[in-house]
């Protein structure tokens, strides 16, 4: 199914999509399987770092939810009796902190639009149908490119004479879907995963925490779906789900969960060692460099006046 306000977004990827497989032409086949992988892997990078921005703006949203933890469950405990009033403290609370609940949301909510673009774009051109500014000879080039054999538009329930028409093998198409699909399936639980347990490492007594631990095994089930996707299709959505792994390991890095007081006041957490500084030799001298050498001071002494000076008088 289409949808005609978005059409403007299907043509601005089919764009996208032909400068780049005509960037990776002029070096390699261009109706070969790697050329058109790489065009789609390419492609999920360029959305991802596209919204970036949203991603930061989530994760410090997020921290700064985490700073005020042991707020909202101060708050909790002292209106547990009135839901309303206790509703209300908090957002009071998240509002003055610039803190934003639904923040979470806005990566998938970018993401949402570019994901039916890409499935409409790809499935006019599994199809055979040329349209969004591609030209016939392109479309039929994405449908002869195989990817470990198995056709660039091909689903798991294709039927024999579909991919008879692909001149794949029946087998070794599915096996390749089949492989494709169940990494799509553990990087989902891997990203769930990843963002789950450090949400229930920052609120141990959270009452969500039950529900979040049966979304963590229950979204891989939803990559199972993609079974009627295009091979295609599924490229990109295990290097958005690697993408995301990558990138929350990056910033739960560089932002570690924050320590409190006795108080309750945050204490500030130096962030972990990156993988490359662990695998990066550093001598004494740049883990500690000297401080730098004090100025010489240099004392002036006053010149010692005439006699006549010191005295006033003049030289007659």
């Amino acid at each position: 199914m289409e949808l005609s306000w978005l059409s403007w977004l299907y043509e601005a990827v089919a764009h996208v999509i032909i400068w780049i497989h005509t960037a990776y032409s002029t070096v390699l086949n261009p109706d070969s399987g790697l050329t058109w992988a790489l065009t789609i892997i390419t492609l999920t990078v360029c959305m991802r770092i596209l919204i970036f921005p949203l991603f930061l703006k989530q994760m410090r949203s997020s921290r700064k939810m985490q700073e005020l933890a042991p707020k909202v469950q101060e708050l909790r405990k002292r209106y547990k009796n009135d839901k309303q009033r206790m509703n209300q403290e908090v957002m009071a609370l998240y509002q003055g902190a610039g803190a934003n609940p639904l923040g979470g949301c806005l990566p998938v909510v970018a993401q949402f639009p570019i994901f039916i673009s890409m499935f409409t774009v790809l499935q006019n051109m599994a199809n055979g149908h040329a349209k969004y500014g591609m030209t016939q000879e392109l479309v039929d080039s994405a449908r002869a490119a195989h990817i470990f054999g198995a056709p660039l538009p091909a689903s798991f329930f294709m039927s024999s004479e579909q991919l008879a028409s692909f001149d794949a093998s029946v087998v070794q198409t599915k096996i390749v879907l089949g492989i494709f699909v169940a990494i799509s399936s553990l990087t989902t639980f891997l990203t769930v995963r990843q963002s789950v347990t450090r949400s229930m490492a920052q609120m141990p007594d959270n009452p969500m925490a039950q529900q979040q631990k049966i979304l963590m095994y229950i979204s891989p089930l939803f990559a199972f779906f993609s079974l009627n996707f295009p091979l295609g299709l599924i490229l990109y959505w295990v290097t958005t789900n690697v993408w995301t792994l990558g990138q929350q390991h990056w910033f739960y890095t560089r932002n570690p969960m924050p320590q409190y007081d006795a108080k309750g006041n945050v204490i500030p957490v130096p962030p972990k060692t990156g993988l490359i500084s662990k695998f990066r030799k550093t001598t004494p001298e740049e883990q500690a460099p000297p401080p730098p050498p004090e100025p010489k001071i240099i004392r002036q002494q006053p010149s010692r006046q005439s006699r006549s000076k010191r005295t006033g008088s003049k030289k007659s």
